[in-house]
Order: C-alpha cells, then sequence, then structure tokens
C-alpha cells in the first residue's frame, strides 16, 4: 500500500495534471477564438477608416 506521503503526491500530481488538462482546453475554446477575432475585427475597422479617409 501507499504510504501517506506518496498518497499526498500522487493527489498534487493528479491535481496538477487536471488543473493543466483544463486550462489547455479553456485557452483552445475560448481565449485564442476570441483573441483571433478580435485582432481581425480591428484589421477590418482600419482598413475601413483607410477607405472612408
Amino acid at each position: 500500500m501507499f504510504e501517506f506521503d506518496q498518497y499526498l503526491g500522487f493527489i498534487l500530481f493528479l491535481s496538477v495534471l487536471t488543473m493543466g488538462f483544463w486550462l489547455l482546453i479553456l485557452l483552445l475554446t475560448f481565449i485564442v477564438p476570441y483573441w483571433v477575432g478580435g485582432a481581425l475585427l480591428e484589421k477590418i475597422n482600419e482598413l475601413r477608416n483607410k477607405v472612408k479617409k
């Protein structure tokens, strides 16, 4: 059986792994598309302003 410190190390490892997994999912599904979409909208607005001038 595991000793108590091995048990805590295993729980810590699983916690870090799970947090990393969910952070990766958050980045790929929300933050990166928001960033790219905002950059594209800003570029389109700059081009429209150039055409108006």
